[in-house]
């Protein structure tokens, strides 16, 4: 039975499994977006939603709490000063998981992890595109239309 489990095994041990749960979650606070499995990315999503509620509180013990997760003290820095300035109004949802397709190797769920209200984020970028291609397809027709009036 499985009473009071609580989150995925990911099939490792403890030890390796808070290794890279730690790592990752040091990924995604440094670069701000990070590709993984979907399952990584659910789990590791709810160690950052957590170490970013720490870094709002700006305590000594919530820094605490988090250098026993994130041993990077540039990414600690980080995370109480910049990240907690911009989701100092937001009372939680602090990432987006973005499925991307399944890995070729295996055929593993793979996704994008990304912190959100970030400059170049996934979807700032698919929007950018899709007004780039408005833009070329009406100057295509633009060019057309001058061609065929000549």
């Amino acid at each position: 039975m499985r009473h009071r489990k609580q989150g995925r095994g990911l099939s490792r041990s403890p030890s390796h499994r808070k290794a890279m749960l730690s790592n990752l979650a040091t990924s995604v606070l440094d670069t701000e977006r990070v590709q993984t499995t979907t399952a990584k990315a659910k789990e590791v999503r709810r160690l950052v939603e957590r170490l970013i509620t720490f870094g709002k509180r700006r305590d000594l013990h919530a820094r605490r709490q988090v250098r026993r997760v994130i041993r990077n003290e540039s990414v600690v820095a980080k995370l109480f000063g910049q990240l907690a300035d911009r989701y100092a109004d937001r009372p939680g949802g602090y990432t987006r998981i973005l499925r991307i397709g399944h890995r070729q190797g295996d055929a593993a769920d793979m996704s994008i992890l990304e912190l959100i209200d970030r400059e170049g984020s996934a979807e700032d970028q698919a929007a950018e595109t899709a007004d780039e291609n408005k833009e070329d397809a009406a100057e295509k027709e633009d060019g057309a239309e001058e061609k065929e009036t000549s």
